[in-house]
């Protein structure tokens, strides 16, 4: 464990010197055979299933090139596991973003930082025409590989996403929410049920604005070729500037409530519209608005009901959930949060691909994600008392106050220890999700970010608020994923499943075993593959 010390939570470590991991960020080849993994160490023979992993993998095409991270094509991993032995193999994922452009081996489908190439042979005209081609959604599903109703897809953060087979990663049909719910696109981040229901937020735009929209996709396949037949919009809110709706990534879930987090990172729908007639990227029309509070809406899951009650908290940007149950008639929300929303910026490809003070300077730039927990009370009524502190439970500092009929102002708890600004803080949380998502907890794992992507993993203790740490020099790990041991009784009895890279060596990928109450290695799978940073993935048990 590591003691609280006395540095100021909220400051991290500037950069000094940070490794170049420019190969992280380059285009790969995909293996679609598997190969045999160097085990060395032990992989528990107990882990029978593959890690899958999605994220970006090739960043240009032709002479044409890609501007941000977010945009390159999506690739789908698999580490197998069996009997203490471990293959590998990947595939791209087979969009129509990515077969158009390797046929005409130039950038032709717009992605959320890149603007596709104009023909140089077209007319005006055609120019004119082809900017309404753009307003056309990406199907590059390179952010997460999610769960419905038993099949697995990859997605982004459109309306478009792919399902995939699991055991060779071939691509199958695309999916479109659109011919199942009103909506124009939904997060990568969908919950679960315990009996497999799943929720979903989904923007949809129309000539009055945007609406947010909460989506909930029965367990049940109706036949072998269902994908989403069955799934409707539980409720609809509306932002409260509707040409300025905020952007999400996540959004959070108890047994009883969904919370719709609107923050204070703006999609300016008007510049957005604008910018595709001037070609420019999506992300343009996102913006870092201060001035505006966060506004959390608090939605029944069973009826729909959206509570009229708000509850208003200080400006934070947020990607990941952590985790969200209820206890004596609050809700606690646990969030990773960045004081600012500047994140987008930073993960520009040419700063990414930057080195020496260049890359210093680009990492003192970025805020990092610290763990909050917010109280929201669940009972606020006309009679609740105004100017006091609603939170009655002793064992947290977090605030609650009434200010007004209907509004509540929410003042977070911190979930960390002063040290932890010195790792980067944690982004790309998880838990033991399957026992403990909506329920009380303890523990919580993430990556520490002292470099633009994750170099170290830790493990949160919610009881004292100390942390164990896995470091190497040199590598760089991506999100954790907790596997419960078999017959487990202790929340943490399991192992941490993760892929590690090294961008100063050729060839320099392995799957690394965690032992999840210790935070001691078990071993580590070595595979002679080149593998750019991913973003998300999931334990697949196989049957």
């Amino acid at each position: 464990m590591y003691p609280v010390n006395n540095t100021d939570a909220n400051t991290k470590e500037l950069g000094k010197d940070l490794e170049s991991i420019a190969p992280l960020v380059a285009s790969v080849e995909e293996t679609p055979d598997p190969i045999p993994a160097e085990v060395e160490g032990t992989i528990p023979d107990w882990i029978n299933g593959s890690l899958l992993r999605n994220g970006p993998a090739k960043f240009e095409f032709g002479e044409t090139y890609y501007n941000h991270w977010f945009d390159g094509m999506a690739i789908l991993h698999k580490f197998k596991m069996e009997r203490g032995r471990v293959t590998y193999m990947s595939r791209f994922l087979r969009s129509d973003a990515y077969k158009k452009n390797s046929e005409r081996n130039r950038i032709m489908v717009s992605e959320i930082g890149t603007v596709s190439m104009d023909d140089p042979c077209k007319s005006i005209f055609q120019r004119f025409f082809a900017c309404f081609d753009m307003l056309k959604p990406t199907d590059n599903g390179n952010v997460n590989i999610v769960k419905y109703k038993g099949d697995y897809y990859l997605c982004t953060e459109t309306n478009l996403m792919h399902r995939v087979n699991p055991e060779n990663l071939e691509t199958m049909e695309q999916v479109d929410w659109r011919k199942f719910v009103a909506v124009n696109t939904a997060s990568a981040h969908p919950h679960y049920d315990p009996d497999g229901t799943s929720f979903n937020v989904g923007n949809s735009f129309g000539m009055k604005g945007a609406m947010y929209n909460i989506i909930c996709i029965p367990p049940e396949k109706l036949d072998p070729k269902d994908t989403l037949k069955g799934a409707k919009v539980l409720c609809s809110v509306s932002p409260v500037n509707k040409i300025q709706p905020s952007y999400y990534h996540s959004f959070a879930m108890s047994e009883n409530y969904l919370v719709l987090i609107e923050q204070s990172l703006k999609i300016d729908l008007m510049k957005l519209i604008s910018g595709f007639i001037k070609s420019k990227p999506l992300c343009d029309a996102i913006h870092w608005d201060p001035k505006q509070n966060t506004i959390l809406h608090l939605i029944n899951k069973h009826t729909g009901e959206v509570s009229p009650v708000k509850y208003f908290c200080k400006p934070f940007a947020n990607f990941h959930q952590i985790n969200a149950f209820e206890e004596d008639g609050f809700l606690m929300m646990d969030l990773c949060c960045f004081d600012d929303g500047q994140l987008l910026d930073i993960y520009l490809l040419q700063n990414l691909r930057k080195s020496g003070k260049a890359l210093d300077e680009v990492y003192n730039r970025m805020s990092i994600a610290l763990p909050r927990r917010f109280v929201l009370p669940l009972h606020v009524t006309d009679g609740t008392p105004t100017e006091q502190n609603l939170n009655t439970r002793p064992s947290s500092t977090a605030t609650c106050i009434k200010t007004n009929k209907n509004v509540v102002f929410c003042q977070h708890e911190d979930l960390h220890g002063d040290d932890l600004a010195q790792y980067g803080g944690l982004e790309f949380p998880h838990i033991n999700y399957e026992k403990y998502n909506t329920k009380p907890y303890r523990y919580f794992y993430g990556c520490g970010f002292r470099h633009l992507f994750g170099d170290s993993l830790l493990k949160m203790d919610l009881h004292d608020k100390t942390f164990k740490l896995w470091h190497q020099k040199g590598l760089f790990p991506s999100e954790p994923v907790f596997v419960p041991l078999p017959n487990a009784v202790e929340e943490d009895d399991g192992v941490i499943l993760t892929v590690v890279l090294s961008p100063s060596q050729d060839k320099g990928t392995f799957l690394l075993v965690l032992n999840a109450k210790t935070f001691e290695e078990l071993g580590r799978a070595n595979v002679p593959v080149n593998m750019p940073y991913p973003s998300h993935g999931v334990f697949h048990a196989s049957a």
